[in-house]
C-alpha cells in the first residue's frame, strides 16, 4: 500500500507519500481500507519529531479515519467485511490501509457520508471525555472554549450547546466568531483584541465559567484559573502556548476549582474502548438527528498532506481538514 511516511522530521515537505508494507489484522482488530483521515495538531507534532507514536503503533500519522472494514481479525465480533466505518487511532490513518482495534470502531453516523466522518472520532471522542466524562458539564452551566474555531471547538460548541449548556468561546478575528456564532456560541471574544478573563467575568455576571476547555496550556494557566467559577473545572487538552506555567494554589483553593490535563492517543486500548462506547451512546444519535454535524473546511488529496499541514498550521481553517486518498 501507499501511505505518508516522515523519513526525517521537519516541515511539512518532510512528509513523503510512498510505498510501504501492507498492514494485517492482529487478535482483536480490523483491516480498514480509509477512504478519508483527518489532520489534527498531534499530526504535525510527529511531523516535527516532538510526538512519537505509542509503542506498537503504527508509524505513520494520522488519529482518525473512515473507510470499509476488507478484513476482520480473529476475535472480532459485531463487524462484518464491507461494513462502512469510522475510527479512533493510534496513528496510521495517512494510509490506504490501517489496522485497529474493533473497540475503536464507530458506525458512520445517519446523514454523514463516509469522507465525512473522518472527521468525527478524534473530536468526539476528545470532547466528550474531557468535557462530559471529566470535567461533568451539566445544563445550565457555562463553558469557555479556547480556540473555538477549531476542529475541537466546533464540536464543544455543537455538544455543549445539545446539553442545554451556555458557551463562551475565543477566536481569532470577525469571520471565525462569526462561524462560531453560527453553531450556537453565545459569547465571542476575540483573543486578540479583547481580554478573555474580564469578557467571561462580564458575561456571567463575575461568576465565571463552570468549565473551560484549553488548548493553550502554560499562556492561558493563571487567566484560566482567574476565569473559573466557585467549583469549575479546568480541562487542559494542549499545550500551543508552552508547558510550564505558574500556579496560584490559593486561587485554586478559594475556588474550590480543579484542573484536570489528559491526552487520547496513549491511552490503554480499554479506556478508548470506553471513551468510543460512550460516544456511540451520546453523541451519534445527536448526529442522526441533526443536531450536531462534522464542521469539514476543506479536503485535499491524501498524497498532499504536507498543504493541508501548511494549512493547519497558519490557522486559516474553521473546522476540521480532511485528506482524501486515492481513489483505485
Amino acid at each position: 500500500m501507499y501511505a505518508i511516511t516522515i523519513p526525517e522530521p521537519g516541515g511539512p515537505e518532510a512528509l513523503v507519500w510512498a510505498e510501504v508494507p501492507d498492514p494485517v489484522a492482529g487478535e482483536g482488530e480490523v483491516l480498514i481500507d480509509v477512504v478519508s483521515s483527518a489532520v489534527n495538531r498531534a499530526d504535525v507534532l510527529q511531523r516535527q519529531g516532538f510526538y512519537n507514536p505509542p509503542p506498537g503503533a503504527s508509524p505513520y500519522p494520522g488519529l482518525e479515519c473512515a473507510g470499509h472494514i476488507s478484513a476482520v481479525g480473529p476475535g472480532v465480533t459485531g463487524w462484518s467485511v464491507g461494513d462502512e466505518v469510522c475510527a479512533l487511532l493510534a496513528g496510521g490513518g495517512y494510509a490506504e490501509k490501517v489496522a485497529v482495534p474493533a473497540g475503536q470502531l464507530l458506525p458512520v453516523p445517519a446523514g454523514v457520508d463516509l469522507t465525512s466522518a473522518a472527521a468525527l472520532p478524534e473530536v468526539t471522542a476528545t470532547v466528550w471525555s474531557n468535557v462530559f466524562m471529566v470535567a461533568h458539564l451539566r445544563p445550565g452551566e457555562t463553558l469557555l472554549v479556547h480556540g473555538g474555531s477549531s476542529g475541537i471547538g466546533t464540536m464543544a460548541i455543537q455538544l455543549a450547546k445539545a446539553v442545554g449548556a451556555t458557551v463562551a468561546v475565543t477566536a481569532g478575528g470577525p469571520e471565525k466568531l462569526a462561524r462560531c456564532a453560527e453553531l450556537g456560541a453565545d459569547v465571542l471574544i476575540d483573543y486578540r483584541e479583547q481580554d478573555f478573563v474580564e469578557e467571561v467575568r462580564k458575561a456571567t455576571d463575575g461568576a465565571g465559567a463552570d468549565v473551560i476547555l484549553d488548548i493553550v496550556g502554560a499562556k492561558y494557566l493563571d487567566r484560566n484559573v482567574k476565569s473559573l467559577a466557585v467549583n469549575g473545572r479546568l480541562a487542559i487538552i494542549g499545550l500551543q502556548g508552552g508547558v510550564k506555567g505558574e500556579l496560584n494554589l490559593s486561587a485554586l483553593l478559594n475556588k474550590r476549582a480543579a484542573i484536570t490535563a489528559t491526552s487520547l492517543r496513549g491511552r490503554p486500548l480499554v479506556e478508548k474502548a470506553a471513551i468510543v462506547a460512550a460516544v456511540r451512546e451520546h453523541v451519534w444519535p445527536l448526529i442522526a438527528d441533526g443536531v450536531v454535524r462534522p464542521i469539514v473546511d476543506r479536503t485535499l488529496p491524501m498524497a498532499d498532506a504536507a498543504e493541508a499541514h501548511r494549512v493547519l498550521e497558519s490557522s486559516a481553517h474553521v473546522g476540521k481538514v480532511l485528506l482524501r486518498r486515492p481513489a483505485g
